[in-house]
């Protein structure tokens, strides 16, 4: 018993390695449990408009403008995409006129585009200060209780 040869002694080994596993990738994406018990609802929740964020930012005086300078950091990413998509597409298309290559640099381009502009979003409106999962978390929460839900 205990041998390196015994099944039980090899599950433990694997079991104790994927337990490191999963521990390891789940401090990464901890975040994720902030949204967990709004994702995994037997009832989704209702859609809401922009005249609903509007009001919340309103009337939250401390999450409400957090939440306001999110939303207002999608634009630069939004920017990013189609600048970078554009350009790098245009390009592709410009050296080997190959269709496929163009659609593939428009897609590609559009993902770094975004990426780049968000983070141009991000320390030109120095979202870094502020606790914007918070304040989506806290807007969610508002959302349910306005909705009776």
């Amino acid at each position: 018993m205990g041998e390196p040869s015994d099944p039980q002694h090899q599950q433990s080994f694997f079991k104790k390695h994927w337990e490191g596993f999963t521990e390891f990738w789940g401090d990464r994406f901890s975040f994720l449990e902030n949204y967990g018990r709004f994702l995994r609802r037997a009832k989704p929740i209702p859609s809401w408009s922009d005249s609903d964020v509007q009001e919340f930012i309103a009337s939250d005086p401390i999450h409400g403008p957090s939440l306001k300078t999110a939303r207002e950091a999608v634009n630069f990413g939004l920017t990013g995409s189609v600048i970078g998509a554009v350009s790098t597409a245009g390009v592709a298309w410009k050296y080997s006129r190959s269709l496929h290559g163009a659609g593939l640099s428009f897609l590609a381009g559009g993902v770094f585009g975004w990426t780049f502009g968000h983070e141009i979003g991000n320390h030109w409106l120095q979202l870094y200060r502020l606790d914007t999962m918070a304040a989506q978390v806290k807007f969610i929460e508002w959302w349910e209780k306005k909705c009776g839900e």
